[in-house]
């Protein structure tokens, strides 16, 4: 080979190589998040145009700051396979109410998801370490398939990794008022939405700052409630936090009233509206030390009402003392 030929094959050598990192540097993103004042990493590590997409209920919460002392990383790869059953411990399978999800103990003693929804199709395949701090996920199916699969095993790792630093994730409406959050929980349909928005329309100075899954966090002792990504069929993702005013369960009556909770009512009262894993006793124990801490400093409620402008005011009037 001449001396020229030879340069000539190491200039496209060196191209083609400067093109191959450059499309595996950018192959490789990389999203930090603040939710509740916990950082949050997700990395995508093969990255498509789409994949920013698929968390854009994050896009609230998004910092450009290395996350400090990181709650969770989560990375999403095609490199991820399910283990044998042979070496692994079935949990349960649960019904999340959107799908059911398989769980299994890992080797490890971390834990691994099958994520499916209604349709009972595989979204997302999860692996978890014991704390919830590292966990890759591969996603599947089509972009509703994979936004399904990403935000639920986000949600969860999220809620499960929480418990380590005093955080709930609870299923309630939250409303603000006079700068304190009042968080009302519900089975599905009975009407904590319904009561939030009488509260939106009848009461002033309040806002909508969740619908469906705020945050719960005690700091130095202290309850606070915050908004977050997960908002069920209400697009409210707010980056918001305020004091924690009141935790109310809604309990349809026939007539209004207000009943304040026990501790002990109290803690079984709040216990079924957290995010948690009974079969994991440390994050189990986790859970129920926060809920106390909660309701040591926070009053618990039950509503008996109906859906109208009296139950909203009588609410109000109890319970924002």
């Amino acid at each position: 080979m001449s001396l020229k030929a030879y340069q000539g094959f190491v200039t496209v050598w060196s191209v083609l190589a400067e093109y191959v990192l450059t499309r595996r540097r950018t192959s490789l993103m990389t999203y930090n998040f603040n939710i509740a004042e916990h950082d949050i990493s997700i990395v995508f590590e093969d990255a498509t145009p789409i994949d920013g997409s698929l968390i854009q209920s994050l896009e609230p919460f998004k910092i450009e700051s290395e996350p400090v002392n990181p709650l969770l990383k989560l990375v999403v790869t095609n490199d991820l396979k399910p283990f044998s059953p042979e070496d692994t411990e079935l949990i349960r399978d649960i019904d999340t109410g959107n799908g059911m999800t398989l769980v299994d103990v890992l080797p490890s003693g971390g834990y691994q998801f099958h994520i499916r929804n209604l349709q009972d199709k595989l979204c997302c395949l999860l692996h978890t370490n014991k704390d919830f701090s590292l966990c890759r996920c591969k996603l599947e199916g089509n972009y509703s398939m994979r936004y399904f699969g990403l935000n639920n095993a986000l949600m969860l790792t999220y809620a499960f990794a929480g418990s380590f630093r005093q955080t709930l994730l609870i299923h309630a409406s939250l409303v603000r008022h006079e700068n304190r959050g009042y968080a009302f929980t519900a089975k599905s349909g009975t009407g904590k939405s319904t009561h939030v928005s009488l509260w939106l329309r009848y009461i002033p100075n309040c806002d909508l700052m969740n619908d469906d899954n705020p945050i719960v966090r005690v700091i130095d002792g202290k309850p606070y409630i915050y908004g977050s990504p997960w908002s069920g069929k209400t697009p409210c993702y707010r980056n918001v936090k305020a004091e924690l005013g009141a935790i109310s369960r809604i309990d349809r009556a026939k007539a209004n009233s207000v009943e304040q909770l026990r501790p002990i009512e109290a803690f079984a009262s709040l216990l079924p509206s957290c995010s948690t894993m009974k079969w994991d006793k440390e994050v189990f124990n986790n859970t129920c030390d926060t809920i106390t801490k909660i309701i040591e400093t926070t009053g618990i409620y039950t509503i008996h009402c109906l859906p109208n402008k009296d139950a909203a005011l009588l609410c109000q009037q109890t319970i924002a003392k």
